[in-house]
């Protein structure tokens, strides 16, 4: 006897995608992650007999322990009980809670994705973009970093493209791995930059816990390490000076050095700027003015996009000018601290804070240093000092040789491209007008008075290098 029973479509549909769902579970997906850790090995054996910086064994254990190695480190498991009797909590929540942020953070480094895509997406989205230089670079001191050093990249922060564009130098070098805001927590790229070793960071996260967890991350791969990047400044500049540091991260790093360790900790300073910010007009919306959430950002991304392709169908179309890094002197805080008499784990927390912060600045001040002078931002400091004055091209390039002069004095690194200066005018004043930031009648160029401010903003990139300033 059989009977037949009926069920709706969509339950029926439900029960065929489970089934689908299982079947990718048990017999495609084992054999995909075997294929695809079998890669990154491959790539990992590669890599690791030309990098100067090696990958260290911290960034190949599988994502699962590392979460419950944190979850369950001892300072963790503290700052959870602490947390759970100060919000009158169960401490197992807190424990949940802290499992959750460590998932939220720990990355899930895969070498195949850092070096062959991840590489190849941005070195073709740099030079797509701009045309992408080195400086100068500090080949000697870089050369005598200890082979088992920790070493941490130290720069300014002015694009999102700074996270590409560092990453695609430096990757002759090292694998980098990043603090990346919540404005990359989204579905697809989340994963792609997880395996890429970069962890997530919630700016300003007054949670404590939270704040403890990230804390101990943070001081568990320096202290394995871990080659890193850091942006003191902890956001975009706003109006396209230095910012004022934040120190937060620094601090956490130095809980993972010990002064008579195995490792020194070695910061290496690094300078980016660029002729033309993608977010330069968003970054000096004014404080308080609402800015543009996900779907108009898009919008203004596909627009800027449409723009593009639309020169570049009517043959107008340049790269957004040059952008280029300049890699410092190392600094070895084990010879920091010998210089000031400084153990760093024997300091109360004044004293501490104190030697964390005059470190901080001192590693700023030499990124600052090392910002490269290009030729927008030259033309933009020439065009501001008399801003309702009509230049003459001879003009303009008379008023730049003596601000180069200037600027040369003061140890300041300028990338002179193809070493014509006649050229470099020429390259910085094209792009100003090509924006439409300055006008140009009879021969005669003045910045526009409406578009001051974006003036202004690739100015100040070097102002700090001028006296008076």
């Amino acid at each position: 006897m059989s009977t037949s029973i009926t069920v709706p479509l969509w339950l029926a549909l439900l029960v065929a995608a489970l089934a689908v769902w299982a079947l990718l579970e048990r017999l495609l997906m084992p054999s995909a992650r075997w294929f695809i850790r079998s890669r990154a090995n491959k790539v990992l054996d590669e890599v690791s007999q030309h990098l100067p910086i090696h990958i260290r064994p911290f960034q190949q254990v599988r994502r699962q322990a590392m979460i419950d190695r944190l979850v369950f480190d001892e300072k963790v498991q503290h700052a959870a009980r602490a947390f759970a009797d100060a919000q009158k909590m169960p401490r197992e929540v807190a424990l949940a809670q802290a499992q959750r942020y460590a998932r939220e953070i720990v990355p899930a480094f895969n070498a195949y994705m850092y070096f062959r895509v991840g590489y190849w997406i941005g070195k073709k989205l740099s030079q797509s973009l701009y045309r992408v230089r080195i400086g100068y670079t500090d080949d000697a001191g870089l050369a005598a970093i200890p082979e088992h050093a920790t070493v941490v990249f130290v720069m300014n922060h002015r694009s999102n493209m700074d996270y590409i564009i560092a990453s695609y130098l430096a990757a002759e070098r090292a694998a980098l791995s990043y603090a990346v805001g919540e404005w990359a927590r989204l579905w697809g790229l989340q994963q792609l930059i997880r395996a890429m070793g970069a962890y997530f960071v919630r700016r300003n996260s007054k949670d404590e816990l939270y704040r403890r967890v990230l804390e101990r991350y943070i001081a568990m791969a320096t202290e394995a390490g871990v080659t890193q990047a850091v942006y003191p400044e902890g956001g975009l500049t706003r109006d396209g000076r230095l910012r004022e540091p934040r120190f937060g991260v620094l601090d956490y790093m130095l809980r993972g050095f010990r002064t008579h360790g195995e490792r020194d900790l070695v910061f290496v300073p690094l300078g980016l700027n660029y002729d033309r910010v993608l977010e330069d007009r968003t970054q000096l919306l004014a404080p308080g003015e609402p800015r543009p959430g996900r779907a108009r950002a898009l919008a203004n991304t596909l627009k800027f996009a449409a723009n593009q392709v639309w020169l570049l169908l009517r043959s107008r179309w340049h790269r957004l000018g040059y952008a280029c890094v300049n890699f410092g002197t190392p600094v070895s805080v084990r010879a920091w601290a010998a210089a000031r008499g400084v153990d760093f784990d024997h300091l109360d927390r004044e004293h501490r804070h104190a030697e964390v912060a005059a470190l901080g600045h001192h590693l700023m001040a030499e990124v600052g240093r090392l910002i490269p002078v290009l030729p927008v931002p030259l033309v933009a400091t020439v065009l501001l000092r008399e801003p309702a004055q009509a230049f003459s091209l001879f003009d303009l390039k008379s008023a730049v040789a003596t601000l180069v002069t200037q600027l040369d004095a003061r140890g300041a690194r300028l990338y002179v491209p193809r070493q014509d200066w006649d050229y470099a005018v020429g390259a910085g004043l094209r792009m100003l007008t090509l924006r439409h930031l300055v006008d140009e009648a009879d021969g005669l160029y003045t910045a526009r008075a409406s578009e001051q401010a974006v003036l202004r903003y690739y100015a100040n990139s070097i102002a700090h290098l001028l006296p008076d300033t």
